[in-house]
């Protein structure tokens, strides 16, 4: 679903509102900085520091996209052995299960001990948060099959791979997209809770170091190129599937 003028006009009339307001009431009411800096405030900050916003943004993004991507790749995978086997399904999807129950913040000390303190320990991580959706979505989409179809495959004599590339994996398109869309933002979380439990770089280790110094700005700046990263590589995603699935365009254009 695409955006009109009318839309991101109001889009951007809101923020600016909000900023102007926020910029207004710490003023008026005399907010101290530490508690809650003025929109200027945080973007002298981020002005001023630039190049050290863009470094470890540089960090965190790495370690996002990199886990994000190994999250795919192994989300399907799974999806398809799961959907092909009905030994590994009862051996790996209850263990899978198990694996997303536990709060990643209890794994993230563990991951330290085995990975270590380096950028390895986050991007598994981030694997960690984001792969579950993508296993399940997939699934779900690798089985929602219509009989007659399977049926005609049976009729045509068609190969196991045929099915898969010719049926399957077309009908499991629009789940896959959906859990790499929530995917791409579970990975912003994963990435950043490394860098709070045991990280020396990135913008998470900006917030504790903000944090511990009362540096409210630089937190907000942190937060901010937080939400910049995870608009793009979500970008990513909206446009991977466009190219994907060109013929989802053309049905919405003819809704």
């Amino acid at each position: 679903m695409g955006l009109n003028k009318t839309d991101i006009s109001t889009t951007i009339l809101s923020i600016t509102a909000t900023l102007v307001l926020w910029e207004v009431l710490t003023v008026v009411f005399n907010v101290p900085g530490f508690i809650l800096p003025p929109p200027s405030a945080i973007f002298i900050e981020g002005v001023t520091r630039y190049h050290l916003y863009l470094y470890h943004s540089w960090i965190t993004f790495y370690e996002m996209v990199a886990g994000f991507v190994l999250a795919a790749v192994v989300g399907v995978l799974l999806a398809v052995v799961i959907v092909y086997s009905r030994i590994l399904r009862n051996m790996l999807y209850p263990q899978i299960v198990v694996l997303q129950i536990v709060p990643k913040v209890a794994i993230a000390p563990l991951l330290l001990i085995w990975a270590g303190y380096g950028i390895t320990s986050k991007v598994l991580l981030a694997l960690l948060v984001s792969f579950f959706p993508i296993v399940v979505n997939m699934v779900t989409g690798l089985v929602a099959i219509e009989e007659e179809l399977l049926d005609l495959c049976r009729i045509l004599q068609s190969g196991r791979w045929q099915e898969f590339s010719k049926v399957r994996l077309p009908n499991a398109l629009p789940y896959l997209f959906s859990s790499l869309k929530v995917a791409s933002t579970l990975s912003v979380i994963g990435a950043v809770i490394g860098e709070f439990v045991g990280g020396s770089e990135g913008l998470g280790h900006l917030i504790i170091i903000a944090n511990t110094e009362l540096r409210t700005s630089m937190s907000f700046v942190s937060l901010f190129s937080l939400s910049i990263l995870g608009f793009l590589l979500y970008g990513f995603v909206l446009l991977a599937e466009r190219l994907c699935m060109p013929w989802e365009r053309w049905q919405s254009a003819a809704a």
